[in-house]
This record gives structure tokens, C-alpha cells and sequence, in this order.
């Protein structure tokens, strides 16, 4: 199902602020997956922006900086009509690997101001503290970016992948308008402690990956699905091949239902998502017009009550093998 005769996106309340329902991720673009040819990725963007999409998610270490440039480059003259999302925190080499995460002063100013200087503005409307290392001081973190805010090149403060107990440190230093946690049919570790919190503080809830990192789009049948050996994907364990067999019981699972309503997989795994409440905004990323299009009508689809049951049942039944992150990755979720 596709939804593409202009009607304005639902909106939700995300931490006092009003916004369009979906949001575009766009990580896939420059880097980690098989990243989208340049020139489709920017006529994404533009298109996801004259569908009604005002939230644009992106990262400094996406592409170390070319992220954030495409991203620039796509808003050039719509600047007035989005809210970009920028992260800081986590620390990467010249050849991309990953040194740690950070979160101390000096580089969350650095950083920012690096950001701003790629994406030619003059603000961040999000900006997100990406992670906390172990025995990290959070509090050193939002203390930086207040200052930011209060310099006006940062409206908003966020984090990501972050656990209830950070949440609450940070916010008693400086409100915090959203969290950005993975959050999807086979990732829903943020329910037990982080929404919860979130929903007490009025945080909301900005859902990176809900579409699995393409494992609920039923497009990834083997690892040979994922393109060039350097997708990031071939390093997690739910993408090992062994893994990624038994995690096609999920997809399958979800077929029946997704195909008596006239959707994809995508769409109903969206869908289940966007029920999740009113201060929740999925951002599912892509570099191409046509999965764009797929995303956005999800935002349209009604579930009854029973429907919802059925896909939490199935994907319950089906399991889902693997971890997120390496182990040494995981030591620093700690949602």
C-alpha cells in the first residue's frame, strides 16, 4: 500500500513539540549499509520534505561528516521547513573505527560546531548525546550542551541509547525533549524501564531502526541480501547467517496478516509501531523515493486491538536470534 496523493501526516506531541508522525533516518545514505547513490538520496530527502516529513535524523560519524553534508546539500532552501537531527558521542578513526564514546566539553563543542559548518546552518534543532560509556558523567555532557542551547546553536536536547537511570541525571540538569532508542518488532528493550521514565518526565520517544535495519522489510533472506562486505550489518550477531535464518520465522510470521491488508511487512511492522502512542515518531531510514513512499503510508494504517495482539504474537512465537550489537558494543547500551 502506498499513500501518495498529498494528505498531511498525523502528527504527535514529542516532548512539547508537534511534528509529523514519521521521520526520515538517513543513516543508509552515506555509509554503513550499501550506502544510496548520492544524487537519489538528495531527491529523497527533498521529496520526504514535500511529503509533509519535517524531522531529518542524522549523525557526525555517518560517514565521517558526509552524512551531514548530504544532508546540508539536501535542505539548501527548505532549511525553514525541517528540524535536523544531528548526534555527538561516539568517536570514530580516519578508516571508520569505532575508538569509544565521549561526552566530554571541549569535544561536544568541537563537534558541534563542526556539525553546523557541514550542514551549513546556523542551528541544530535536535542535537543528541549518542551512548554514555561506563562511568560516563552525563552530567558533563548536558552541562556542554546547555551552553549550546543557551548560545542558540542548539534548540533542543537529546539522547540515544541511553538507560532510565541517565534519562533522569541528565534531565534534572537540562530538559530533555526527546530519546532516540532503538525500537522496533524484534528491539523493545526500551519498554521495561526507558519508556516508562520518558513517559513520566514528558520525554518523547524519537524510534530509530523500526524496521529492524532492514530485517523487517522481508528484503533480507540471506546474508548475501545485505550488498558489499562493508555493511555494518555483517558484524551483528542477528545478521550472522545461522542467525538471520531463523530470524526469516519473524518475517514469515507476519505475512499472513500484512497480506490480508493490502501491506507490506514494512508497513505492518511500521504500523504496530506508530500505535505505540502519541509521543512516539518513528524515523525509518532510506536513500530511495520508493521506500519512502512504502514508510510513509504506514503512518495512515488503522489496527484493531486484536490485530495488534496478533503481531506481537507472532513475532513472540517466531523469536528473534542474535543481539543488537557485538558484546562489546552492548556493555555500552544499557536500556
Amino acid at each position: 500500500m502506498r499513500h501518495d496523493d498529498g494528505s498531511p501526516l498525523p502528527t504527535r506531541a514529542l516532548g512539547g513539540l508537534t511534528l509529523p508522525a514519521q521521520g526520515l533516518g538517513c543513516l543508509s545514505m552515506t555509509s554503513f549499509y550499501a550506502s544510496a547513490e548520492p544524487a537519489e538520496a538528495v531527491a529523497t530527502v527533498r521529496h520526504a520534505i514535500d511529503r509533509g516529513v519535517t524531522l531529518l535524523d542524522t549523525a557526525d560519524v555517518q560517514g565521517l561528516g558526509e552524512g551531514e553534508r548530504l544532508l546540508g546539500k539536501a535542505v539548501a532552501g527548505r532549511r525553514d521547513r525541517v528540524l535536523i537531527s544531528t548526534k555527538v558521542g561516539l568517536e570514530r578513526d580516519r578508516d571508520g573505527m569505532f575508538l569509544g564514546v565521549r561526552g566530554d566539553r571541549a569535544y561536544i563543542r568541537e563537534r558541534c560546531h563542526a556539525s553546523l559548518r557541514r550542514l551549513g546552518v546556523d542551528h541544530l534543532d535536535f542535537y543528541v548525546k549518542h551512548w554514555a560509556a561506563p562511568g560516563e558523567r552525563v552530567e558533563e555532557a548536558v552541562g556542554a550542551l546547555a551552553e549550546l542551547v543557551t548560545e542558540g546553536k542548539v534548540r533542543h536536547l537529546c539522547l540515544s541509547e541511553v538507560s532510565a537511570d541517565t534519562i533522569r541525571r541528565a534531565h534534572a540538569v537540562h530538559p530533555v525533549t526527546a530519546v532516540q532508542s532503538e525500537w522496533s518488532l524484534v528491539s523493545r528493550g526500551i519498554e521495561a524501564q526507558v519508556l516508562p521514565v520518558c513517559r513520566e518526565l514528558g520525554i518523547g520517544v524519537i524510534a530509530s531502526c523500526p524496521l529492524g535495519r532492514g530485517l523487517l522489510t522481508g528484503r533480507i533472506a540471506s546474508v548475501a541480501d545485505l550488498g558489499p562486505a562493508a555493511d555494518f550489518r555483517r558484524t551483528l550477531p542477528r545478521f550472522e547467517p545461522l542467525h538471520l535464518a531463523r530470524n526469516q520465522a519473524v518475517v514469515d510470521a507476519l505475512r499472513p496478516l500484512a497480506a490480508s491488508r493490502d501491506l507490506s511487512v514494512a508497513q505492518l511492522a511500521l504500523a504496530w509501531l506508530h500505535h505505540q502512542g502519541d509521543d512516539v515518531v518513528p524515523i525509518p531510514g532510506t536513500g530511495r523515493r520508493g521506500h519512502l513512499a512504502e514508510n510513509l503510508g504506514a503512518a495512515f494504517v488503522g489496527l484493531t486491538a486484536e490485530e495488534l495482539r496478533t503481531v506481537e504474537s507472532a513475532v513472540s512465537a517466531a523469536g528473534v536470534h542474535g543481539e543488537r550489537y557485538p558484546p562489546f558494543l552492548m556493555r555500552l547500551v544499557d536500556n
